[in-house]
């Protein structure tokens, strides 16, 4: 296998654990010393992998019948230790009183190569912002097909 077929099927067995609502699951390829730059506050979070377990564990109660959060189309970039995954991130279920979510963000992964091992090191999630001074994040973007070139 090579090494960037490794580095995204770390990136897709988190999708799997996200489904399954496995917190052990999602976190067991972090880093011991990781920096978040997540969805949820606070805006740094850096810490060890087993921080994160209660607060997914939380989060997974929020939802009905689980959640899905699915890297799509990523790009995938590996220069010898160091790999780097990014692209658009949908989340999808229905939270409990609130109804259904089909939510879009941008999600970068970055890797490191230990004794062997990948190991997420730094992982950022973000929304874009409404610029119009709401300070709203805009959750109901959609990814945009590019337009087709003309030949």
């Amino acid at each position: 296998m090579s090494d960037a077929n490794d580095v995204l099927k770390i990136i897709k067995d988190q999708d799997a654990a996200h489904a399954r609502g496995d917190a052990r699951a999602i976190v067991t390829p972090v880093s011991e010393h990781v920096v978040l730059f997540d969805l949820p506050p606070p805006l740094q979070m850096v810490g060890t992998a087993d921080d994160g377990i209660a607060g997914l564990e939380e989060w997974f109660d929020t939802w009905e019948n689980g959640v899905s959060v699915e890297l799509q189309n990523p790009t995938v970039i590996v220069e010898g230790d160091l790999a780097v995954v990014f692209g658009l991130s949908q989340m999808k279920g229905v939270k409990k009183g609130e109804g259904p979510v089909d939510a879009w963000n941008r999600r970068t992964v970055v890797l490191s190569r230990r004794d062997g091992q990948w190991k997420i090191i730094h992982e950022h999630s973000s929304y874009p912002m409404a610029m119009d001074g709401s300070r709203r994040a805009m959750t109901e973007l959609r990814p945009v097909e590019p337009a087709a070139k003309d030949k």
